[in-house]
């Protein structure tokens, strides 16, 4: 039931959070998402975290405040980066997790659904950037966080 009421809190965070941006040269990126992520991924596990994922992806898009991309990027980024921060026990994995996740793997399978979307071809590369771009951005975010709460004794992980 704990988990539950964590992810929930951090749905409606990411919810909330999701008209924030940060300017990083010409783009502007969302990063919150990869930073509830990362902390979810450490906090609650799998399950949860990829559940929360996909829950505010949904409210999100009925919202109008984000795209059907959202879905796949997210997802597999809160799943690897829970995986990783299993195998490894280290905050530095989930982060890497989320990067690698969101940042590679679910921009490539996010492209068949863009290009679906515009009706038109779009870069690969494109895609990749820009989910890289604020993935790492947020993955660092919820690593400080998780350092902070670490080193202060709050940290709670995850039950094996």
């Amino acid at each position: 039931m704990k988990k539950l009421i964590i992810a929930s809190i951090c749905v409606a965070l990411g919810v909330a959070l999701s008209t924030t941006s940060i300017p990083i040269g010409p783009a502007r990126i969302f990063p919150f998402q990869h930073m509830i992520n990362v902390i979810l991924a450490v906090i609650v596990g799998a399950r949860f975290s990829v559940g929360a994922a996909f829950s505010t992806s949904c409210l999100r898009n009925i919202l109008a405040l984000g795209s059907p991309l959202a879905f796949p990027g997210s997802m597999i980024g809160a799943w690897l980066s829970a995986y990783l921060y299993k195998r490894y026990h280290t905050i530095w994995a989930a982060a890497v997790g989320e990067i690698i996740g969101t940042g590679l793997i679910g921009a490539i399978v996010s492209y068949p659904i863009a290009h679906f979307l515009l009706g038109k071809p779009l870069a690969l590369l494109t895609l990749i950037t820009s989910f890289s771009m604020s993935s790492i951005v947020g993955a660092c975010i919820g690593f400080i966080v998780l350092q902070i709460l670490s080193r202060r004794h709050l940290l709670h992980k995850e039950e094996q």
